[in-house]
């Protein structure tokens, strides 16, 4: 690790583990400040995430090119059979898989997928997506990666299989998946690779720099504490601590990678604790943007309480459970 992420140390109090940044000068002056000190950590955790995002994709539009990424789906048909999915599932919940719901959103307007299996697919891919890349940040900023990776898998696997419980039969077999297999030129390839990773980057900048001049801003107006006393009491029902209110928000309102990378500016102060640090990470893991992800499976007429409440209700029962583990290993 390359930050001290795990200080054990006596914790402190909440207030105590809130930053407390030099505050100075009019409000004017303490904008300014928060703008340029925002701008600054926006940058460097920007360029942090390039250098994991840039190598990753390419190595995945290159699978894909190849047709190697979907002559696995094989070894998923017994997950499809147990999730009362057809074998056809397995592609667009590859492609969210190893790539993001963007791949597994296009797939779904093509293939003519009941609405019960689209809402089984969506669900498991919300809990579930672009699992390389997300499990490095995650264990570049304090979780180990294989075992986050194993969590949200697990985790995606049990909530698919209670949901299709209320859905009816959604295992009977659609027609299309093969027509989207067509072999594009290598050119073609990575041409589409080098303009979709080139937008996300400047969206990924552009939304990183916002957060982190945001919450520059709100920790020298000394509103962050309002933030904290808004949200603290949800936080134990999430089996949470006090202390991550701002990461936990950050996250589920943009995304794991955005999260990921204001926990890694967090750590580097040393307030949060191995336990405080994992259990955000399995939360943040299952649940995350709340916003964009499922608006884009709701356009497509699934409805908002399977795509919303479920994961929700996981992400507390895994960090719920992940702190009675640890209570018991205690007690022993």
């Amino acid at each position: 690790m390359p930050f001290n992420l795990f200080k054990r140390d006596e914790i402190k109090s909440p207030a105590q583990a809130l930053p407390t940044p030099e505050i100075t000068g009019s409000i004017g002056e303490r904008v300014r400040q928060g703008f340029f000190s925002g701008l600054r950590k926006g940058w460097d955790a920007f360029l942090w995430m390039a250098k994991i995002l840039l190598p990753i994709s390419l190595a995945v539009a290159l699978l894909k090119w190849s047709g190697w990424l979907y002559k696995v789906d094989f070894v998923f048909d017994p997950v499809m059979n147990l999730l009362n999915l057809p074998s056809e599932a397995a592609f667009p919940i590859l492609s969210g898989l190893f790539i993001n719901i963007y791949a597994t959103i296009a797939i779904l307007t093509v293939v003519p997928f009941s609405m019960g299996q689209m809402t089984l697919i969506a669900v498991f891919t919300l809990i579930a997506h672009n699992i390389i890349t997300e499990a490095i940040i995650q264990h570049n900023s304090g979780m180990n990666g294989l075992k986050i990776t194993l969590i949200r898998l697990l985790v995606a696997i049990v909530t698919v299989l209670i949901i299709s419980l209320f859905l009816g039969d959604t295992a009977q077999s659609v027609t299309g998946a093969a027509e989207l297999m067509k072999q594009e030129t290598i050119l073609q390839a990575l041409t589409a690779w080098g303009i979709d990773t080139g937008w996300m980057l400047l969206k990924i900048l552009c939304i990183i720099t916002g957060i982190m001049i945001a919450l520059e801003c709100l920790r020298r107006l000394e509103w962050d504490r309002y933030l904290y006393r808004f949200f603290k009491p949800f936080m134990k029902v999430l089996g949470l601590s006090d202390r991550t209110v701002i990461l936990w928000v950050t996250a589920v309102l943009f995304g794991l990678m955005y999260g990921s990378a204001v926990i890694l500016e967090k750590s580097k102060e040393g307030n949060l604790t191995r336990s405080e640090l994992e259990r955000l990470h399995i939360s943040i893991g299952i649940n995350h943007s709340m916003v964009e992800d499922p608006a884009l499976y709701m356009a497509l007429g699934i409805n908002a309480f399977w795509l919303l409440v479920p994961k929700l209700i996981m992400a507390m029962v895994g960090a719920q459970l992940y702190r009675a583990v640890e209570f018991m290993r205690k007690r022993q």
